[in-house]
Formats: C-alpha cells, sequence, structure tokens
C-alpha cells in the first residue's frame, strides 16, 4: 500500500456514505476535513443542525465487528457535538454496518413501533444480558 493510502480509502468510503445519506435521506453531508486538525469531531457533517448523529466511519480491508476503540472515538465525538454516535463501518466483502445506542431506537420508540417487530438491533450477548437488567429495574 503507498503512503496515505489508508487515509484516501477512508476519505472515499466517508464520501461513499455522505452520498448514500442523502440518497435515502435528501440530506446533503459533508466530509468534516477539520477531523485532522482538531480532536473530537466526527467524519460527516450533516447540513441539517437536526440531524441527531455525529458519524463516524471506519473502512478496511479485514477483520470482524466493531473495534472498541472505534466506538470510544464516536462516543467522544458525539459527546463533543451533543448529539447521539452514530459508527459505520465496512470490511471488505462484507455489508456496511450501523451501530447506534439504543437511546436512538428509544427516542423514536410509540406504541404503534414497539410491536413492529422488523426494526432491531444487534447485540453481543453481554449487552443483551444488560438490557434485561436495565428492564428489570424499572
Amino acid at each position: 500500500m503507498r503512503p496515505g493510502g489508508g487515509r484516501e480509502k477512508g476519505a472515499a468510503f466517508e464520501r461513499e456514505i455522505a452520498a448514500l445519506l442523502d440518497g435515502e435521506l435528501g440530506i446533503k453531508f459533508k466530509r468534516e476535513i477539520e477531523q485532522y486538525r482538531v480532536v473530537d469531531l466526527g467524519d460527516l457533517r450533516c447540513e441539517n443542525e437536526r440531524f441527531p448523529f455525529s458519524i463516524e466511519c471506519k473502512r478496511y480491508a479485514k477483520g470482524t465487528g466493531a473495534k472498541p476503540e472505534w466506538w470510544a472515538q464516536c462516543c467522544k465525538a458525539a459527546t463533543a457535538a451533543q448529539k447521539l454516535p452514530a459508527l459505520i463501518y465496512k470490511y471488505d466483502h462484507h455489508p456496511i454496518v450501523c451501530r447506534v445506542p439504543f437511546a436512538a431506537f428509544m427516542q423514536v420508540a410509540s406504541s404503534e413501533l414497539l410491536y413492529r417487530w422488523e426494526y432491531y438491533a444487534d447485540l453481543t450477548f453481554t449487552n443483551f444480558a444488560t438490557l434485561c437488567r436495565e428492564m428489570l429495574s424499572d
């Protein structure tokens, strides 16, 4: 790989995600070019201030799952932006995965949505157990 190849691959993925989001939502997203100079900035900036997420994008050739340091970086940027974190990542020959906190689902929960089971999030067993404990503590 030539020098800067990883950064170029990451930038290309950020542009791809920006275009996909624009196509799906009809909202413009731009790469946050200050991310290399200023700490705690997400990768994409939305033209609509009401967009609830700070987005971090990761693109790698090989691997499985989200690395804990990616999520930590994403959460740190989201905290600074006062938004919810959204980690969007992809490995070669695998689909794009988006990780968001359960808080995002709770914000859109309604009595109708609660019974529409086609909406879900994949969880580790540990996170499932945590969710169960939280639900039982009410």
